[in-house]
């Protein structure tokens, strides 16, 4: 009975550190866009589609199963990590401009922060991304072998 109360207890841990991440992403893209007044691309919005959403489904989550959460919640980090890598891909000309969706209005490869050159916009929200990814797994597995 002990084990399975740790075990929530890592689960409810994992759950509210996704929570958090999603959250800082969440106030950091709002930061960038309304306080120093970045406009978004519209690789930005799509990224801020899938996350947006996460920070309220993490929060539920840490009330909910752990299977549950992971289920809701990786499709839409899977989705933004895709996005922002393909984002990156594009802001380090991995991939040629004229494949950007960003047409009209703010290009997709405008460059508005570089810390230490290298981090970036879309570099944070891959980091981001990734972090939710790497820890929903590792939830995913701690349930998985839970009986």
């Amino acid at each position: 009975m002990q084990s399975k109360t740790i075990e929530n207890s890592k689960s409810w841990n994992l759950v509210f550190c996704c929570w958090m991440i999603a959250s800082i992403s969440t106030l950091g893209s709002l930061f960038f866009s309304e306080v120093m007044e970045f406009p978004p691309c519209v690789l930005c919005w799509y990224q801020r589609i899938a996350m947006y959403p996460l920070v309220l489904l993490f929060l539920v989550g840490t009330f909910q199963s752990a299977k549950s959460t992971f289920a809701f919640t990786f499709p839409l980090a899977l989705t933004g990590w895709v996005i922002a890598l393909y984002h990156n891909l594009l802001h380090y000309e991995i991939v040629p401009e004229s494949a950007s969706p960003c047409l009209e209005g703010v290009s997709c490869s405008t460059v508005y922060i570089d810390w230490f050159g290298f981090i970036t916009i879309p570099a944070l929200s891959f980091l981001s991304f990734s972090l939710l990814l790497g820890i929903l797994l590792i939830l995913k597995r701690n349930n998985y072998y839970e009986k």
